[in-house]
């Protein structure tokens, strides 16, 4: 499989353990809090096998980019946090700069 698809599955997981620490409760909780440990694990394992092959410093910034991104709009979704434009146009910036970074990685 692509390091690329990779990255990005795991820039998804990263999303759902950061959304599920809302819904761990401080880790009290015991199945959300089992199934946030193994997106956590899920996630960085799958950053490790993406960064075999993919410079360091593109897919951590991808990775943290792609959860930041998704935690941000689930959390307007999910949890009512603010939308407001200016928030919204720096979450574009992000997604320009993640794209920015697979764009001129020099990688496939």
């Amino acid at each position: 499989m692509s390091s690329w698809i990779l990255l990005v599955i795991a820039g998804l997981l990263e999303v759902g353990w950061a959304i599920g620490l809302k819904y761990t409760q401080g880790f009290t909780r015991p199945l959300p809090s089992l199934l946030t440990v193994a997106a956590i694990i899920a996630s960085m394992g799958l950053l490790s096998f993406a960064a075999k092959s993919l410079p360091i410093g593109t897919a951590y910034a991808v990775w943290v980019g792609i959860g930041a991104f998704g935690a941000a709009v689930l959390g307007m979704v999910l949890f009512q946090e603010p939308a407001t434009a200016p928030r919204l146009f720096f979450l574009g910036l992000l997604l320009v700069a993640i794209v920015g970074l697979k764009v001129t990685s020099g990688t496939h």
